[in-house]
């Protein structure tokens, strides 16, 4: 039994260790101007959603679950408001 959670701690650790590093990585892109700033932005409103729907629920299962149904509303709005820019070339 402590062989399992030496591993399990050890496999958490490098998952840890993978996403610091993607940050830092992410972070001297950044820096260097190599990414862009907007769609960085972009990448963070899902957690920025989570957050706020963690802070009204106080669950992180109802927060999961309320931020997956925003994100497919503003998904559904964006591809009509789209949509409707192509059709009457807006």
């Amino acid at each position: 039994m402590m062989i399992v959670n030496i591993a399990l701690g050890l496999g958490l650790g490098l998952i840890g260790l993978g996403v610091l590093g993607m940050i830092v990585s992410g972070i001297r892109s950044v820096m260097k101007g190599k990414q862009d700033v907007k769609k960085i932005i972009t990448m963070l409103v899902p957690f920025v959603v989570f957050g706020i729907a963690y802070g009204i629920a106080g669950s992180v299962t109802e927060a999961a679950i309320g931020t997956m149904l925003f994100m497919m509303g503003a998904m559904v709005l964006l591809i009509a408001l789209t949509g409707m820019r192509t059709t009457f070339n807006l």
